[in-house]
Parts: C-alpha cells; sequence; structure tokens
C-alpha cells in the first residue's frame, strides 16, 4: 500500500482538490501507525509539491509539523496558525544557530544537554553534525576534541567553525599550544590526539565515524582510536558525543560503566529510491570480464540521461576512478561533439605545478571531478568545492566518498561491488554509500542505481576494544592499567607483563605494533657496534642510513595485509630522492624520464642481456612498451600522488619517529651518543616547508603558495601568527600568486 501511494505520488501529473485530501488523510493515518512510512511519504509530496491541491496546503503544513519536520516548514515557507504549533516551532528553533532542529535532533540534542553521554547511530541526511556546531556556538564547553578520521574532514569542519574564532582557538596541528584566555577545539585524528602533549583539561570529546572504534571493521587506524579515547576518559573524565550511521548496537555494558545512552533512529529528511539495475543485465554483469565495455555503456548511458541532476559513481579503487572518469569523458565529448570548456581555476595551477597534458583538466572541463585517497588534499578539497556549488555533474569516487567528505548528490551509482581489488561491499557500507543519495536541504528525495546485488542485510554491533577486550589488540591491551584488564591470565597479557618497564613505556607511546617495536630493539641492539652509523644519523640521512631504517620499518612495523606491492627497494630510493630534490614534480619528471628511457633501451636491446642492473631496466622498459607517452605520464602522476599521501606523510614519518625514539632509547642504555631523525621526519612530512608555515598545508593551501609566501612573512613568526598576518596584510594580493593560490588564501 505504501510503495502503491510512493509510485502514484512519483508518477501522477496531477491530484486534484479531492484526491489530495485522500493522500493526505492517509498520511494522517501513518503518522499513528507507522511514522517512518508517513515521514518518507511526506518528503516525497514535498519533491512534488507542485502536483497538489495548494487549497490543502494548512493540512500539508499540520501533517509538517506531526512528524516533527520543522526545518521544512521554513524551506517551503509555510505558516502553522495555532498558538500550540507556534509555541512548538519556536521551542525547535536552535538557541544558537539562525536554524530549526527536527523533532529528533531536538531529542538529541537534549539527551546532550543532560548528565549523559550520547552514541548516536542515524542516517546520514539526519544532520548530526550540525549538533556539533551547536555546541560550540553554546559556549557551553571550554576546551573541546573532535575526532574525525581523515584530514580532509577535519578541514571541513574547521572552515565551519573558524566564524568562532574569537571565542576559541581552533588546534589543528600538534605544534600547537593550548590558549589560556579563550577556549580551544581541537580537530585532530586519533593519532595526533595520541601524540598531543599539551592537552588542559578536556570538558567534551566528540568521535565522528565512531564505528572505526570496531575491531572486526579492518580498519589500521582502530587501535589509535582506542588509545585516544581510552586516555582522555581516564585522563578526563569528559562528557562524550559518538556519531555514526547505520549501526543497531554497540558492546555491552559499555554505556552503563560510561553513563551513556545508545540512541538509534531512523529519521530523514530526504527519502532514497532504490532502482535495481543489476538484474535486468545480470547474465553479463556477472561475466564483468566479457562484458566490461556492455556494463560501462550502461552506466554511461544513465549518467547522460540523468545529466540535469548530479551523480556520484563508486569506484573501487584510485584505478578505477581514473579509467572510468576518463572512459566517461571520451564517451561524453563523443555524444555531446560540442566540446566543454568550463574554466575552473585550479587548471592553470595544474599546468604550471603538474602538467597541462594531465587527464584532470579535460575531466574538469567537461564537469567531471574525480575524488581518491591518493590526491593531494588541496586538490580533492577544491573538487568538492566546485561539486557542491553545482560546477560539477559527476563525481568518481572511492571509500573517500563514505568516511572522507560531506558531500551528496541527486543520484548515487553503486557500480563496483569490492572495496580495493578482494573485499566485498558489505550492507554496512552499502547503506552509507546510499546515504548519500539527495542532499539535506536541498533535495527531498534522492536515488541509488544498483549495478550489483545488495548485500545481505547483517546487524551491526560495534565492539569498542579497549572496553569489551574481545578481542583486543596488543596494541590497545598494553595501554590498559592492570585494574582495567579483564582478563588478567590471558597470554597474551602474561606477554605484555613480561616487557620491561622502560621499555613498555616506549613502546606504548609510539603506538604502534608491540611485537614490532621489541624486534626493532632488539636488533638495534644487536647492530649498535657494528652499524652504529647507520644508526645514529642527524639532520639528513645518506641512502645506506635511509636504507638501514626504512628496512626495519618494512620488516618489522607492516601490519598484516597490507600492500607490499611497492617494494622496498623502490621505497627506499623514491623516499631518498624526495629528500634530495625536495620536490614531488621533479619526482614525477625523472620517473616519467626514466620510463621512457627503458623503453627506448628494451627496444634497441632484446637480447644477451645479463647485468643485473641492465635486466631491471629491461623488465622496466618491456612493462611499459605498449603505452603512449601520456599514458605513462597519467600512471606516473597517481602513483606518485599515492606515494606521497601514504608513504612521506603518513608511514615513513611514523617509522623514523619510532626508530628514532628506539635507537635514542638504546644508545643511552649503552652511554654513547644518539643520533637524531626529527629534522628528516619533519622535512618529509611537511613536503620541506619552512617549519612556522607548515600550519597552512593543514588548511589546504598548496605549497605552492606556501613557498611564496616564505619572502612575505618573516621566518621567526610564531605559526599563530602567520594566518593573522596573511589577513591583515593581504599577503594574498601579491602579484606572484596564481588566481587558485590567491583563492585558496582568501578562503583561509
Amino acid at each position: 500500500m505504501i510503495e502503491e501511494l510512493l509510485l502514484e505520488i512519483q508518477n501522477k501529473e496531477k491530484f486534484d482538490f479531492e484526491e489530495t485530501f485522500e493522500v493526505y488523510k492517509e498520511c494522517s493515518r501513518l503518522i499513528i501507525d507507522d511514522e517512518t512510512s508517513a515521514q518518507k511519504i511526506i518528503v516525497n509530496i514535498l519533491e512534488e509539491k507542485e502536483k497538489f491541491e495548494p487549497a490543502l496546503n494548512n493540512v500539508l503544513t499540520d501533517l509538517i509539523e506531526a512528524v516533527g519536520f520543522y526545518p521544512y516548514l521554513a524551506k517551503e515557507n509555510l505558516q502553522l496558525d495555532s498558538t500550540d504549533s507556534l509555541i512548538r516551532q519556536v521551542y525547535h528553533h536552535s538557541d544558537n544557530l539562525d536554524k530549526f532542529l527536527h523533532e529528533d535532533q531536538k531529542h538529541l540534542l537534549s539527551l546532550l544537554n543532560s548528565e549523559k553521554n550520547v552514541v548516536v547511530s542515524a542516517p546520514t541526511s539526519f544532520g548530526k553534525s550540525l549538533l556539533i556546531e551547536e555546541f560550540v556556538a553554546s559556549d557551553k564547553f571550554k576546551n573541546i576534541i573532535i575526532i574525525q578520521p581523515t584530514l580532509a574532514l577535519l578541514d571541513e569542519t574547521r572552515r565551519k567553525l573558524k566564524k568562532y574564532d574569537e571565542k576559541y582557538k581552533i588546534i589543528v596541528r600538534t605544534s600547537q599550544e593550548p590558549s589560556s584566555e579563550k577556549g580551544n577545539i581541537y580537530l585532530f585524528t586519533a593519532e595526533r590526539v595520541n601524540e598531543y602533549k599539551e592537552f588542559p583539561h578536556i570538558d567534551f570529546i566528540i568521535i565522528d565515524e565512531f564505528y572505526k572504534l570496531s575491531s572486526q571493521r579492518d580498519d589500521e587506524r582502530a587501535d589509535s582510536l582506542n588509545n585516544a579515547l581510552h586516555y582522555i576518559l581516564k585522563t578526563f573524565n569528559s562528557k562524550f558525543y559518538l556519531l555514526g550511521p547505520n549501526i543497531d548496537n554497540i558492546s555491552e555494558g559499555f554505556v552503563e560503566k560510561y553513563n551513556a545512552v545508545f540512541y538509534k533512529t531512523k529519521s530523514s529528511l530526504v527519502d532514497v529510491k532504490t532502482i535495481d539495475i543489476y538484474s535486468k543485465h545480470k547474465e553479463k554483469f556477472d561475466k564483468p570480464r566479457k562484458f566490461k565495455e556492455y556494463k560501462e555503456k550502461i552506466l554511461f548511458d544513465l549518467l547522460l540521461e540523468h545529466k540535469n541532476n548530479q551523480s556520484i559513481i563508486y569506484c573501487s579503487s584510485p584505478n578505477r576512478v581514473r579509467y572510468l572518469s576518463n572512459e566517461f569523458c571520451s564517451y561524453l565529448t563523443d555524444k555531446l561533439q560540442d566540446n566543454q570548456n568550463n574554466d575552473f581555476d585550479i587548471i592553470q595551477w595544474i599546468n604550471e605545478n603538474i602538467s597541462k597534458d594531465w587527464s584532470l583538466i579535460k575531466l574538469l572541463q567537461n564537469k567531471i571531478g574525480i575524488h581518491d585517497g591518493a590526491l593531494q588534499k588541496h586538490i580533492t578539497s577544491t573538487i568538492i568545492d566546485y561539486f557542491n556549488k553545482g560546477e560539477l555533474n559527476y563525481l568518481f569516487c572511492t571509500t573517500t566518498i563514505i568516511e572522507g567528505v560531506n558531500t551528496s548528490a541527486k543520484n548515487i551509482i553503486f557500480f563496483d561491488k569490492t572495496k580495493g581489488l578482494n573485499t566485498l561491499i558489505d550492507y554496512f557500507d552499502y547503506s552509507n554509500i546510499k546515504g548519500r543519495a539527495g542532499r539535506l536541504m536541498i533535495h527531498y528525495t534522492g536515488t541509488i542505481f544498483n549495478f550489483n546485488p545488495v548485500p545481505p542485510n547483517e546487524q551491526v554491533i560495534i565492539d569498542i576494544p579497549f572496553y569489551e577486550q574481545n578481542p583486543i589488540s596488543d596494541e590497545v591491551l598494553i595501554n590498559l592499567e592492570e585494574d582495567e584488564v579483564k582478563n588478567l591470565d590471558s597470554e597474551q597479557y602474561e606477554r605484555i607483563k613480561q616487557i620491561p618497564t622502560v621499555e613498555k613505556e616506549i613502546i606504548k607511546r609510539n603506538g604502534v605494533q608491540v611485537n614490532g617495536q621489541r624486534n626493532i630493539i632488539e636488533t638495534i641492539r644487536e647492530d649498535i657496534n657494528t652499524k652504529y652509523d647507520l644508526i645514529t644519523w642527524t639532520r639528513n640521512p645518506n641512502y645506506a642510513q635511509l636504507n638501514y631504517c626504512l628496512n626495519l620499518g618494512w620488516k618489522f612495523l607492516m601490519k598484516k595485509g597490507e600492500s607490499k606491492s611497492l617494494g622496498i627497494g623502490r621505497l627506499v630510493n623514491k623516499t631518498f630522492n624526495y629528500g634530495l630534490h625536495q620536490s614531488l614534480g621533479r619526482l614525477i619528471n625523472s620517473d616519467i624520464g626514466y620510463i621512457i628511457e627503458c623503453v627506448e633501451y628494451y627496444n634497441q636491446h632484446k637480447e644477451n642481456i645479463t647485468d643485473e642492473v641492465i635486466k631491471n631496466k629491461f623488465s622496466f622498459g618491456k612493462r611499459y612498451n605498449d603505452k603512449f607517452e601520456l599514458e605513462i605520464m597519467e600512471e606516473v602522476i597517481m602513483t606518485n600522488f599515492q606515494i606521497q599521501k601514504h608513504w612521506f606523510q603518513y608511514k615513513i614519518p611514523k617509522w623514523l619517529s619510532v626508530i628514532n625514539s628506539i635507537q635514542e632509547f638504546v644508545c643511552n642504555e649503552k652511554g654513547i651518543r644518539a643520533g637524531n631523525y626529527s629534522f628528516y621526519t619533519n622535512l618529509i612530512e611537511n613536503e620541506f616547508l619552512r617549519e612556522n608555515l607548515t600550519i597552512l598545508s593543514e588548511f589546504g593551501i598548496p605549497s605552492s603558495a606556501i613557498r611564496k609566501l616564505e619572502k612575505l612573512i618573516p621566518e621567526n613568526m610564531l605559526q599563530d601568527d602567520v594566518i593573522k598576518s596573511i589577513r591583515k596584510n593581504r599577503l594574498y594580493e601579491n602579484s606572484d600568486f596564481l588566481e587558485y593560490e590567491r583563492n585558496k588564501l582568501k578562503e583561509t
């Protein structure tokens, strides 16, 4: 009956007075019997509002109010007429923001304002993050930590909250000190919470996407998040707000121990329709290699058909994003004939800093964006800005769309069925992808087009390992006090108890693989006399020193299942050259030149290769022999972006920091001079930018612009004063900056 009514609302051209009244009457009945269905029908009525009799708008107004969708009354300029309803509407207006809250948001806010801690599961379009701003605006808490899983999300939050900088100092880097004059908001990943040493008393901690605490979701950063939350709760007994989508329950007993409430709601202000593409084409879609082009054509025809509405296309990997977006771009230019030439400010920057031939230029000119974990942060944030402003029609993305950024579109295409090569998308991930369909307060409805079977619906219960401890990793267990450990007799805990106290403190502080760190301690103890020079370097390492350290990380600090496809030899080589040239652009050009040289060598010498080095060069040339120069360039750019994001800005700095602390410990133990890797570690992590300007990279400003600022900002200026100086002296107006760089600086 409900599905029939929804189809009638969608397909009928017009409802007269009597028909409108009947629909509204059925909706009124459902509010009592099945409020979730009533909400869905009301949202669909609003989507097709022009079809319904306007003389009955007063009835529609009452229905919207009855389900508590107060934001839509303001959006549609519908007026309540009774005193009681007007009082209820005013009650639902935010005390601190110029916005109305819907019924469930208001209830959630009342829970947060009580003495209870709150763990909430709600759909993507619920508006959970609005309540974060509500608390910041209320000035209720002096010191707040907001943990989000990606730097892109944190930057988005920073931009929303920067208007409160008179009340709060916003801290985004571990090198910043807290303010004593006003409050502090820490916008950190879990790793940065664990590294930070200067926390004042923390009143409130918020964890977005808290399902990443689970040991079952195969997230390599779950240990860091558990340790961060555990440390803050144990140290400060802070109030907390954990928020995430589509979760059925959490570890039993957690809410009782921490005076919390688990609040689950299905209330959504957007209705998502499902269209099954898979079943119509099952026979061919089930043979993806044989019918690859067939499936792609179905996708491209669908995208063109819906060109007047924005679409997000889910792809399994960055390689798939690049391939499908470029194939669609070729399809689009063939179909539309008139080549589009949309002008975006980033294109000039790409021409000057990457390559005038990079495919992203052509994609953008055809209103196509890409989003994945490999692109530089300022590029991804710019593409999302373009998409959110409606300047792009299509966005090809990976799982970053689930957890890496807040955006949505009228249409979501569930095209690939895996994360990476082999991990199937489960129902939880599918629900999160689906939740991006329809943009809150812009679209009333969205649509997901399924090119794959919907995964089986399974209950999602999020375990919290530091509390439940079944299972618990060594990296979390080592941070618990004895009275917090639930099984003191386990072999796992016995092993950890055997670690000497001083070693244990270093291992805890580093926060990575316990056994791996113990192996590194033993290896350095064995090597310290014979390989002293390789271990105790300072400032910039030579090749042999870097090779020794990165081999330790590769051997002992890689997690089970992590990809080793890059190879340790290549990783050492890339890292050393990056340190030598201090430019990703130089690395890209060097790689392209070397590959072309190898291809030429391969074509000249195809027999009698005996020397090992020549063999490697020969095989490299053979691999790329059939590729055009533009294809080589595309692959090199993508590979180097991935290496920079994953290795240079994340893994290698962490490895070197861990090994540095261990060599320092062993040297002190033996009474000899230790090395110090921190100078080189900071350079690698921060793209060789001057220390007081590195904070700007957190704000999505390209390093090209930051380097130009080196001439305009004194080296001894405190990093907290850098932004003030840019704003006060209008430094972005300097003629050295490209328009794109100028606009990024103005945003900040």
